[in-house]
């Protein structure tokens, strides 16, 4: 399936230049990040540009930022594993807190392996105060093991966008409904690990993972940070000051090219939205909620309208 020409306007020039900026200073690993387990399964180039990740049968590995940040934009370059990649997920996300606490905010990419020949799917979700069930699955438009692509969360107090080359795959939007299920309170760490998942990331864990083919190599680059640094008790910008480009009225809604790439995502690419499976995630609707999405969808109707 062939990408369409547009690849999505960036907000503004100074948009452009602060993320080239970052992305052109060479930082190490260890200038950004600590090892949060297996330090040996985990090694980098011999300038300190590239990170590997590796899981085999005995464990995975992960590692996170040294800062909290909230909101923001953080970006990273990643290559997946490549061949038979059945059971195994790179996990490259947000979340408030280290490890699967009962009250965490969290934003996801997980990357789920396939067998030899089929694509990965990404599969995005959105957690607040625990719970999530927020749950996007996509394809992708070209094989993320060939070579490095770009992921990208931009997070403020009124979206959050998940995109890949800078094409937005996903949005959630922070519409005040009366249940209030937006992160936008709590700091997050920025995370990566690999692991093994074969109990449900391919195919619903009908096809497990080959070890005779471990290890799984996962590989990083190019970090990119432009957001709040949080800093106790509080930060300088923990409310919406529009002082920074991602706090900015342009960084509040999609550009009419995003609008595009996105309407062209959600009719080629969406294997999975929880807002469609009426079976497994019933969502509670308020009388309030289904007024504010009919107003949203006909004053967009490019832009496909998340649910609560």
């Amino acid at each position: 399936m062939e990408r369409k020409a547009s690849m999505g306007a960036i907000w503004c020039m100074v948009v452009y230049f602060a993320m080239s900026a970052a992305a052109d200073s060479k930082s190490s690993f260890y200038d950004n990040f600590s090892i949060m387990w297996s330090e040996d399964h985990f090694k980098t180039s011999t300038d300190g540009q590239i990170w590997y990740l590796s899981l085999d049968n005995d464990t995975g590995c992960g590692f996170q930022t040294k800062q909290r940040y909230r909101f923001g934009w953080f970006s990273m370059k990643l290559k997946l594993v490549g061949g038979d990649s059945a059971g195994v997920v790179t996990a490259y996300y947000m979340c408030t807190e280290d490890g699967a606490g009962p009250t965490r905010d969290e934003l996801d990419f997980e990357f789920l392996g396939n067998r030899t020949g089929e694509p990965y799917l990404i599969q995005t979700n959105v957690y607040k105060n625990g719970t999530g069930n927020r749950e996007m699955r996509h394809k992708l438009w070209f094989d993320p093991t060939l070579d490095y692509h770009t992921y990208s969360i931009l997070w403020n107090s009124h979206q959050i966008i998940f995109f890949v080359d800078r094409v937005p795959v996903r949005v959630y939007k922070n519409a005040d409904y009366e249940n209030n299920f937006f992160p936008n309170q709590k700091p997050m760490y920025l995370f990566s690990s690999i692991w093994n998942a074969d109990d449900w990331a391919t195919r619903g864990g009908l096809e497990k993972t080959d070890w005779k083919k471990a290890p799984f190599v996962s590989s990083y680059k190019d970090f990119t940070v432009d957001g709040c640094q949080w800093k106790d008790p509080y930060p300088e910008c923990v409310s919406t000051t529009t002082q920074h480009w991602w706090d900015q009225y342009e960084a509040w809604h999609l550009t009419k090219d995003q609008k595009l790439d996105f309407a062209w995502v959600q009719r080629n690419l969406v294997i999975y939205d929880y807002c469609q499976d009426t079976k497994s995630h019933q969502r509670p609707w308020t009388a309030k909620a289904v007024v504010q999405v009919a107003a949203l969808a006909a004053a967009a109707s490019t832009v496909t309208v998340m649910c609560v």
